[in-house]
């Protein structure tokens, strides 16, 4: 039996998968995003090993988010998929999950560094470092590694999901990116976002060590997007991937 999902979020969800190499996050199928329909207990994510330019519709796998079990779809779901579940039950305020093996924040993951807030650029998406987990153990990996996976990012966020909004993306140490959003398109967004910070931030480390600007300048490019009283964009703006 298939699980009927929320009119319009296979095709979000799609359309985020097929958009990861065309803004250049992946190479080969190093990459997925899931979309999740909370009232029905379900989310929808990318099959394994499928590459993008084969990839449609029909292919998405329906995944239940209690137990992980496909009740839709006729492939099997991305090996991250525990991952994505496991981030979806820690973290109500989610709805699109996004996984890449992006170069530069691979490169911060594999050194075990936070993304730093090194300017404006940063700070109007991330309120705060990009942080990286602590590596996995033998026993995490040997057992439920995906899950594992999933909550070692819990753990470094203290399972707290204001936290998880205002810094909506984590490194898993010797891995990659992790992002997520309110919608499955937010979370690549997101993922695109995540890149270009890392890219950036690499540039800025090469030319000369280097401290964040004043904190009172970083808060307020954030807080124009994402504060109380933010006033960036118009009501009638596309959703779009954009950083500025």
């Amino acid at each position: 039996m298939t699980t009927v999902v929320r009119e319009g979020l296979r095709e979000e969800v799609l359309e985020a998968n097929l958009a990861i190499p065309q803004v250049g996050l992946a190479t080969l199928t190093w990459g997925n995003v899931s979309g999740v329909d909370r009232e029905a207990g379900v989310f929808v994510i990318k099959p394994s090993g499928v590459p993008y330019e084969a990839l449609t519709i029909d292919d998405l796998v329906t995944v239940r988010l209690s137990d992980g079990a496909v009740v839709g779809g006729h492939l099997r779901p991305s090996t991250d998929t525990e991952t994505h579940r496991c981030l979806y039950l820690a973290f109500p305020s989610l709805g699109g999950v996004t996984h890449t093996h992006s170069t530069h924040a691979v490169a911060f993951a594999q050194a075990r560094q936070d993304i730093p807030v090194l300017g404006t650029t940063h700070a109007d998406t991330f309120n705060g470092p990009v942080p990286v987990t602590r590596d996995l153990t033998k026993e995490e990996c040997a057992k439920d590694y995906e899950y594992n996976t999933g909550h070692v990012i819990v753990d470094l966020l203290d399972g707290d999901d204001q936290r998880a909004v205002e810094v909506p993306a984590a490194l898993v140490a010797g891995h990659g990116p992790f992002t997520w959003g309110a919608t499955a398109r937010k979370s690549l967004e997101h993922a695109i976002i995540c890149e270009a910070v890392a890219d950036i931030a690499l540039h800025t480390m090469s030319l000369s060590p280097t401290t964040p600007p004043p904190r009172h300048l970083l808060e307020r490019h954030y807080t124009r997007k994402h504060g109380p009283d933010a006033y960036y964009g118009n009501p009638t703006t596309p959703a779009a991937p954009a950083t500025r």
